[in-house]
């Protein structure tokens, strides 16, 4: 009974799996992922805007491959690399920070649109409305005119014939006195609709100088508007973000460089 305890025991701890060692990266290949990642992240193009809600994110990752990189067994940096590094981190962090402040203080901006786009919808309708009346007044004036001018030219058109010889019932003298008077009225609505139509295109440039006066500088301000969001449009950060970590892979490259110039076992 003995010897099959054993057996037994012998036998689970043969089939016990070995536990596998975990692979340490070697000092090259940190490095090179060090190099690649910083790349990576120096390209990296955020979607959509506000832009500033992705700067913690990439700040957080640019620090965990730092520290990554440092915390090594096999590297140890310098005191030259930890003040390159950090440097680094300080200014982008702060161009970060001012980017997020410039976004931040868009809110009061899109409250500043949002006046001068109803500013300009209230000239436009406000425009369009006295032209209309303007338009509506000279029609029924003009209106008028035309047929009483349409009338005189049918009783001018009779007195014409009488004078040829188709109507006779009345003299020479009063064919000529008719004549003469709806000449004179004819003459006198057809100038009173000139002076009407001339009256109207007066105003009309009026109201549309007037229109126009009102209307360019709120034109200029949503002018003003549209440069600033078409920038926003834009991630201006990224050439920053690029700059930083081209710099960060420099002070990794020539921090490598300097370790490699040691002697093994030397100090920082």
């Amino acid at each position: 009974m003995k010897n099959a305890r054993i057996k037994n025991v012998s036998l689970d701890v043969l089939t016990d799996p070995i536990p596998e060692e975990k692979h340490v990266a070697t000092e090259r290949e940190v490095s090179e992922l060090t190099l690649k990642q910083l790349h990576t992240l120096g390209n990296q193009k955020f979607g959509s805007s506000p832009f500033s809600e992705h700067f913690d994110r990439w700040l957080t990752n640019v620090a965990t491959v730092l520290g990554e990189f440092e915390s090594h067994p096999n590297i140890s940096v310098d005191d030259q690399f930890v003040s390159e590094r950090s440097q680094t981190l300080t200014v982008i962090k702060q161009q970060l920070k001012e980017r997020h402040e410039k976004e931040a203080s868009l809110n009061q901006e899109i409250t500043n649109l949002s006046y001068y786009k109803s500013l300009l919808k209230q000239i436009d309708t406000e425009y369009v409305t006295m032209i209309g009346m303007l338009k509506n007044r000279k029609n029924r004036e003009t209106k008028s005119l035309y047929i009483s001018i349409d009338q005189l030219k049918k009783e001018q058109d009779k007195v014409i014939r009488m004078k040829t010889g188709f109507f006779r019932g009345i003299s020479r003298n009063d064919r000529e006195q008719k004549e003469i008077e709806i000449a004179q009225e004819l003459n006198d609505k057809q100038r009173e609709l000139e002076l009407i139509v001339l009256d109207f295109n007066a105003k009309q440039k009026e109201l549309r100088e007037e229109y126009e006066r009102k209307r360019e500088p709120v034109l200029e301000q949503l002018k003003k508007f549209r440069k600033i969001f078409q920038n926003l449009e834009t991630d201006g950060s990224l050439e920053e973000r690029w700059f930083a970590c081209e710099a960060l892979i420099d002070a990794v490259i020539t921090f490598l460089q300097r370790k490699a110039t040691q002697p093994s076992g030397g100090s920082n």
